[in-house]
């Protein structure tokens, strides 16, 4: 029984017509032979499984070739191509530089190099995985390969270029190999396949091709594996069992439920996939990938970067007519994030669920609930009377609040409210839209009419407004767009008491740096119920701005005042008093050693 050979070997090419997808290359070393313009050296780089190693030896094989054929391929009969073809020429010498990347087998190869071929024009040295080599053999490689002599030749492959000296590179002529092309892996895997009695579904040579990731020893391996699995009967069905790939059926059905916005749907099919045994990661990313399949099979222009068999491609094109190019967009993004987030995550597939809620919400339905509910700082509309008003408040510097609408599109910094008879509470409390800090002019009394902020001179490095725009009254029940407006006036004292008792209830136990700073700083009374605080550094300055919306909302509560107000600023008193001069420095050495002053006395020194 003879003995079995792989198809990656077996069907090896042995000439330049054999060699599959790298037609340029190809063409060029051919027109060179004819020319008889060959380079002393060569660097063969690309992926795995490209054809680097084959071409070099083919390359060989032809530049010694007696009786080459016309169009510049070796003729297989002389007795220079019948030695290579049996492994038994002495022209031609291959070194593994993975295991041999010591100065001595350089040193070695250097050696062999100066003997002339016995038959032939040209002795090859085809060096593979170049870039394995030790920086002391690059070295003493290198005069060798830059005047070899007249009957040398080398040709170096790697698959790592940017690991090879910039001194091996300026010496050689490069070529890079590019991945193979799924349609011409699907046509050489279709010869194989009739070269081996093997049938093959084109869909299944389609998978096969897309698994081995642009290297054809890789989808030749699979083949073999294939071929084994099925007994020579190779369908789409066994091949995606076989290298649990996941059926293209499964986003079909998963792309149903995302344009109707049935999440629950999508939620069970995920469900389905994972009880196979597929890997979160690759759902997201196959889903990705679908998508952006969807995106480029909406144009004809675009299509010839879709590569999959004709059946399904019939399937895309019907599919993409439904999507449209936005909610595409969308989804590409958002399948791209969750791939970024999923090593990350420590509930994979809640992030997967929630990456398929997002997605169902982009279609018709679900786009306005979405828009709704999502949180965009912007600000509100001028002369908009009645509109919702924003929730909450972003704290930001140089005195001028940014508000969080609740719907996004409205802008203006002046707040229409109710009239001041709607909702009254025994004739003390206004219910309004909102209370009246969250705009941008402070307002005064009820009777009185509205003043301009009051900004005091600028004695920090930075200057910091909070105001909150919808306290969390707890002692009220109110409508969740209305507040109640209480304006009581209170003393400077009252509001260190109420601030002192906020550090004391324990509520900020935790924060221990906010609540240092809280006792550290202490709040200054000004006009229109603001009160400033001055802290030492940025980081009191963001604790406090962190942490204001249940101290705003404590102080408005005892105070009994929603127009309560907090200025934060950097007190500029920390700054360091830096000795230059040599009076200077020493001034600062006696403050710390005293005794330096009476050294300085009895040896009469002076300073210079």
């Amino acid at each position: 029984m003879d003995n079995y050979i792989v198809s990656a070997r077996k069907y090896r090419p042995s000439t330049f017509r054999s060699v599959v997808g790298q037609k340029s290359l190809t063409t060029t070393l051919k027109n060179a032979i004819q020319s008889n313009k060959l380079a002393h050296a060569y660097l063969f780089c690309g992926p795995r499984g490209v054809g680097k190693t084959s071409c070099a030896r083919i390359f060989a094989k032809t530049i010694n070739c007696l009786t080459p054929t016309a169009d510049g391929e070796a003729c297989n009969e002389c007795e220079s191509c019948q030695a290579f073809n049996e492994q038994r020429s002495y022209n031609i010498h291959e070194l593994d530089a993975a295991s041999n990347n010591s100065v001595d087998d350089i040193r070695s190869l250097i050696d062999q190099v100066r003997i002339p071929p016995a038959i032939g024009k040209y002795k090859v040295f085809i060096i593979d995985e170049v870039h394995m080599l030790s920086s002391a053999a690059f070295n003493a490689f290198l005069k060798t390969l830059e005047e070899p002599p007249h009957h040398a030749l080398f040709i170096l492959a790697t698959t790592e270029k940017h690991k090879v000296l910039p001194t091996i590179l300026s010496r050689c002529q490069i070529y890079d190999f590019s991945r193979i092309s799924i349609a011409d892996m699907v046509e050489h895997l279709e010869y194989v396949a009739s070269r081996e009695n093997v049938t093959a579904e084109p869909e299944a040579l389609n998978v096969i091709a897309q698994k081995a990731d642009g290297g054809m020893r890789d989808a030749l391996s699979i083949f073999d594996q294939v071929v084994s699995f099925t007994n020579g009967n190779i369908t789409y069905q066994a091949v995606i069992d076989n290298l649990n790939v996941l059926d293209y059926e499964y986003y079909f059905r998963l792309t149903d439920a995302i344009l109707s916005g049935n999440v629950r749907s999508s939620i069970l099919i995920l469900n389905e996939i994972l009880s196979k045994g597929f890997d979160g990661q690759n759902i997201i990313t196959g889903l990705a990938a679908h998508f952006r399949d969807l995106l480029v099979c909406k144009d004809e222009v675009t299509l010839i970067l879709f590569e999959v068999g004709a059946s399904i491609r019939e399937r895309y094109k019907e599919m993409a007519k439904r999507c449209p190019d936005q909610l595409l967009f969308k989804a590409i993004e958002l399948a791209n994030t969750c791939d970024l987030n999923y090593r990350a995550s420590r509930n994979k597939r809640l992030l997967l669920e929630l990456t398929l809620i997002q997605l169902c919400q982009l279609s018709n339905a679900g786009q306005a609930v979405e828009d709704k509910k999502k949180g965009v700082i912007e600000p509100l509309v001028s002369g908009a009377p009645g509109q919702p008003v924003s929730q909450g408040a972003q704290p930001v510097g140089q005195g001028q609040p940014i508000r969080q609408s609740g719907q996004p599109g409205q802008a203006g910094s002046h707040i229409p409210q109710k009239p001041a008879g709607m909702n009254s509470n025994n004739g003390q409390v206004i219910t309004t839209n909102m209370p009246s800090s969250a705009t941008n002019i402070p307002q005064g009394p009820p009777d009185s009419s509205p003043k301009k902020t009051f900004r005091p001179p600028h004695l920090g490095t930075s200057l910091k407004e909070i105001g909150l725009e919808k306290p969390k009254n707890p002692m009220t029940q109110q409508d969740s767009r209305t507040v109640q407006e209480m304006v009581n006036p209170f003393s400077e004292e009252d509001l260190i008491r109420c601030w002192d008792a906020y550090v004391s209830s324990g509520v900020i136990d935790k924060k221990v740096y906010l609540k240092n700073t809280m006792i550290n700083c202490k709040p200054v009374l000004q006009e229109n119920y603001f009160f400033e605080v001055g802290v030492h550094n940025p980081g009191q300055q963001d604790e406090l701005s962190n942490g204001c919306v249940d101290l705003l909302n404590y102080l408005r509560v005892q105070l009994k005042n929603t127009r309560i107000q907090m200025r934060i600023r950097i007190i500029e008193t920390n700054e360091k008093h830096l000795a230059y001069t040599s009076s200077e420095k020493f001034e600062h050495l006696l403050s710390v050693n005293p005794v330096l002053g009476k050294l300085k006395d009895e040896f009469n020194l002076t300073l210079d």
